[in-house]
């Protein structure tokens, strides 16, 4: 059951992110910055979909996947469809990792130390929910300024 409930809020929060990315009505906006913006949503759209492929896909669900963090902060002007593809292939890797996992799997340690800490599943997943909804936020903030 509460896999249930997180893996909907991670579902909600992805697709919103999706939407977000997809309402801009010019895609050159996704890499607009200013002084006091410094990562722009199509740098965010990676940045996530990099986060959850590692934690979720790679640590969780064993699929492989290797993170290169410094290429989420440092590519620019990759097509919207590109962004969008990540974070579609990202809420797959999250469905599938989720639906392999028990209630009782959340109380065990996550596979790796996360902030140099031992820490449980559960609590992880807290906190990547929380990442993802923080940034999703930042992008909705630049959407509505540009």
């Amino acid at each position: 059951m509460i896999i249930q409930l997180l893996l909907s809020n991670f579902e909600n929060d992805i697709n919103k992110l999706i939407d977000e990315i997809s309402l801009y009505k010019d895609e050159n906006d996704l890499w607009k910055l200013n002084s006091e913006i410094k990562n722009a949503p199509g740098t965010l759209a990676l940045h996530i979909a990099g986060n959850l492929q590692h934690f979720i896909g790679a640590q969780l669900g064993k699929t492989g996947y290797e993170r290169e963090r410094d290429n989420e902060f440092s590519q620019r002007n990759i097509s919207r469809e590109i962004l969008v593809q990540g974070l579609q292939e990202s809420l797959h890797i999250v469905r599938t990792t989720f639906s392999k996992l028990s209630d009782e799997d959340l109380i065990k340690n996550f596979p790796i130390p996360f902030q140099n800490k031992i820490r449980p599943t559960i609590e992880i997943l807290f906190i990547l929910y929380g990442h993802l909804n923080y940034h999703l936020g930042q992008v909705n903030y630049h959407r509505r300024l540009v």
